[in-house]
């Protein structure tokens, strides 16, 4: 069984401009069965009710372990996940469950992109497209790759674990993770390449 790994290839402080070349990088691979999802971390109040309400089919939900060991039984729901409609619009419920993740999965490509880049503001984010596949470069030893073409797009991170805020936005191409002969390497700088652009740092998994 073969894993990704994550390659950064673009930083901008312009979010329009990173959106655009992520898909540049998208359009590279077959897009035939591409489906992309969101993800945004929201720390205040304010910014939980904003995006429930400008993306209405989004889920919400919490990443604390540590209230998972406090309470399995899951009283608020928020372990699993809560629909945008369901959930509580009381500051007195909102406050002590903060940060909460909001995320629309597996979503058609070009559905929900642009609408959330815009909605994202200072708030850590991704928005990821899965599902696609690279092309065979034979004289490049590049072989077509499904299992493991993706692309990230993360905002306000250069993180793919969302554990580091920053001010500008990172694009990594994925690839499949090569244990000793660098292919996963070579894949990368070429598929940066198809854009005009090169790796700009170490591998993320």
């Amino acid at each position: 069984m073969s894993n990704h790994i994550g390659y950064p290839v673009f930083r901008t402080a312009d979010p329009v401009l990173a959106l655009r070349l992520a898909r540049q990088l998208v359009a590279v691979g077959d897009v035939r069965y591409a489906r992309v999802s969101v993800d945004v971390e929201l720390r205040t109040v304010p910014e939980v009710l904003r995006i429930r309400d400008a993306l209405p089919d989004a889920w919400f939900r919490k990443e604390d372990v540590e209230d998972w060991t406090r309470d399995p039984s899951d009283p608020t729901g928020l372990h699993v996940g809560v629909h945008a409609p369901g959930l509580s619009s009381d500051p007195g419920f909102l406050s002590p469950h903060l940060p909460l993740w909001a995320s629309m999965l597996d979503q058609p490509l070009g559905s929900i992109e642009e609408e959330f880049a815009a909605l994202v503001g200072p708030n850590i984010g991704e928005i990821y497209w899965s599902s696609l596949e690279w092309p065979d470069v034979p004289d490049r030893e590049i072989y077509r790759e499904a299992n493991n073409a993706r692309v990230s797009l993360l905002f306000n991170s250069r993180s793919l674990e969302s554990d580091e805020r920053a001010d500008d936005h990172t694009v990594l191409v994925h690839v499949r993770r090569a244990s000793r002969d660098g292919s996963d390497l070579r894949h990368a700088c070429w598929l940066a390449e198809q854009i005009g652009q090169a790796v700009i740092g170490p591998p993320q998994e």
